[in-house]
């Protein structure tokens, strides 16, 4: 397995999570990201970070709520997030690899299809 990804569950709207992923040395020597999926959508992306951990990108809809960090060290990616809503409901992966992209160099996106290699998903619920 080359990416092993751990912390969901369900929690009230406002309330906090935080995401582990832990990796093989080779794969995490990448960027890394976050993307999550509902049911009958597509994957989107969440957060990416790159290999030094000085870039980071979020998706418009998470930021300033979540926070994406990595340790080398441990070859493991977090994302830490809070004022959770009913909307961050999904099944979060941890990617490494993508491509991440900016039209505007304030909003981040990234192609799914880009990702060389997927963790198996974590649920994510957050209740009203």
């Amino acid at each position: 397995v080359q990416l092993q990804a751990s912390g969901g569950g369900s929690v009230q709207a406002g309330g906090s999570l935080r995401l582990s992923c832990t990796a093989s040395e080779r794969t995490f020597r990448n960027n890394m990201a976050w993307f999550r999926q509902v049911p009958g959508k597509e994957r989107r992306f969440v957060a990416g970070i790159n290999w030094r951990g000085g870039s980071i990108y979020y998706a418009d809809s998470v930021k300033g709520r979540f926070t994406i960090s990595r340790d080398n060290a441990k070859n493991t990616l977090y994302l830490q997030m809070n004022s959770l809503k009913p909307e961050d409901t999904a099944v979060y992966y941890c990617a490494a690899g993508p491509r991440i992209a900016s039209n505007d160099g304030r909003s981040y996106y990234s192609d799914p299809r880009t990702v060389n290699f997927w963790g198996q998903g974590t649920q994510v619920t957050v209740s009203s």
